[in-house]
């Protein structure tokens, strides 16, 4: 295992193709801050034949993880034979039994969708679990839902540039914190303007990215994605100014990711 400031210099802020578990066992304890990551879960993606090993991967990231650290773990479930397999909610509880708090569970929703079997209704959806070391050390919850009745009930409102008051002229939000299922445009041209990024199968949106990594996050924090794709969490990383750390081990993706990383740099 690597001194923190040996492995800072050798990694931070870099894209490594390399199997993600040999890479982090590489890794000081307590390093990352931020873990946002979607695994090539079931039969739902095509990976170039690699299988990845869940408990032994997690396990690594409870490890490199900071204490108040959190892991954004994207993930679905295939139906296989006509039953959804689970291994989503299997790899939630599995995270739980090694030392995690499952702090929430939230909901990607797609704009775009796959058709299913016809005795099913149409999927849109990807769990988000947000899985914290103790209690999370940092939470910039977004507010950016419209309150229909802000102040709750009661009262009498009026509007002042833009914000409502009440009684006295005490200022009410018109926004609140935002639900925890989060929608988003998807597919091609829409999760991403980088048209290259759509070589790899499974794309996640940059501002799904950019949402978490602002929600868990600060400035100069390291955020990890040990199975980094296209690049989608490391370009975001940058562009918010956290350090981060990129691991795949497909050559092409990494070749996709720093590219991805080049073009932020010439914005």
């Amino acid at each position: 295992m690597r001194s923190n400031s040996k492995f800072m210099k050798d990694f931070k802020n870099k894209i490594i193709q390399g199997d993600c578990l040999e890479v982090m066992k590489d890794m000081s304890d307590n390093i990352v801050d931020l873990v946002v990551t979607s695994p090539p879960y079931d039969n739902l993606r095509d990976y170039q034949g690699y299988t990845f090993n869940f408990k032994e991967i997690a396990k690594e990231l409870f490890r490199v993880i900071k204490d108040g650290g959190v892991v954004v773990w994207i993930v679905g479930d295939a139906t296989i034979k006509g039953s959804e397999t689970g291994t989503s909610f299997k790899q939630a509880l599995y995270f739980k039994e090694i030392g995690f708090n499952l702090h929430d569970t939230m909901i990607y929703q797609k704009s775009g969708l796959t058709f299913p079997e016809v005795n099913r209704y149409y999927p849109c959806f990807e769990y988000m679990f947000i899985l914290s070391n103790g209690k999370p050390k940092t939470v910039n919850l977004i507010a950016d839902k419209i309150n229909k009745n802000p102040g709750g009930s009661g009262g009498t409102f009026r509007q002042v540039n833009g914000d409502l008051t009440k009684g006295y002229g005490h200022k009410i939000k018109n926004v609140g914190i935002r639900f925890n299922i989060w929608l988003y445009d998807t597919g091609y041209g829409k999760s991403t303007t980088d048209k290259m990024a759509f070589e790899h199968p499974a794309t996640f949106p940059e501002k799904l990215a950019s949402d978490h990594i602002k929600s868990w996050s600060n400035k100069g924090d390291l955020v990890l994605d040990p199975m980094n794709g296209s690049g989608t969490t490391t370009k975001m990383a940058k562009q918010l100014n956290r350090k981060y750390i990129g691991i795949d081990i497909s050559e092409k993706y990494c070749k996709i990711a720093r590219q991805r990383l080049r073009q932020e740099i010439l914005i």
